[in-house]
């Protein structure tokens, strides 16, 4: 016996299923996120910063344009299995040409030696509903070191505009990080003897990132 129009066969009465089911997991706002994901840093939404101080005048604040990472995280649980971000030190911006320059040279990041400044993290310690403290080693100038950074989970959730993708919407995990370093830990000296230029380097890290 064949379908005919008013008597559809029940496949294809129920073609419709599995499009529907997916289309209600995507919608699940919580269960969705019950496992431990791969996030994927946006790199328009990757902000690194730092701020160092000049002389005891004042704090000299700057930024790296280019940098990216991922990790491996469950938000609910606070489980992280893994996790990176690579900068790109020739990108170091502070928005004066002759400083910049001078940044990039062998007395403090000597860019072209080192091209990549590291961060793997190691472990995180949930320190409330929505923070924590990240650990992992900073890879600069050919040392490791293990620094710590304070971070504040802000939002999870679906994207409020399309960004590409399956439904164009994707889960996204937005976070605020500070920390900080001594850049003589790393051999970074330059103008520590005279104080021209502080040893502590704060870290002001904002981004966003999708749930792949």
């Amino acid at each position: 016996m064949t379908a005919t129009r008013n008597n559809p066969s029940p496949q294809r009465r129920l073609g419709w299923m599995p499009s529907l089911l997916l289309a209600l997991a995507l919608a699940l706002p919580g269960s969705a996120l019950a496992g431990t994901d791969r996030w994927v840093i946006d790199p328009d939404h990757f902000a690194v910063g730092f701020l160092v101080d000049h002389a005891g005048f004042a704090r000299v604040m700057g930024m790296f344009l280019e940098a990216e990472g991922e990790f491996s995280f469950n938000p609910e649980s606070g489980e992280l299995e893994g996790g990176h971000f690579v900068i790109q030190t020739d990108s170091v911006f502070t928005n004066h040409d002759e400083r910049d320059d001078h940044l990039r040279n062998e007395d403090f990041l000597n860019v072209e030696e080192y091209p990549e400044m590291r961060f793997t993290a190691t472990g995180y310690q949930p320190t409330g509903d929505n923070s924590g403290r990240l650990s992992g080693g900073l890879e600069l100038l050919g040392e490791t070191r293990i620094i710590e950074l304070d971070v504040t989970i802000n939002k999870v959730a679906r994207y409020p505009f399309p960004l590409g993708g399956l439904f164009g919407r994707p889960y996204v995990l937005g976070a605020s990080m500070r920390g900080s370093f001594n850049r003589s830990d790393f051999g970074m000296t330059y103008g520590l003897t005279r104080d021209i230029v502080g040893d502590k380097v704060e870290l002001i890290i904002e981004f966003e990132a999708q749930r792949q």
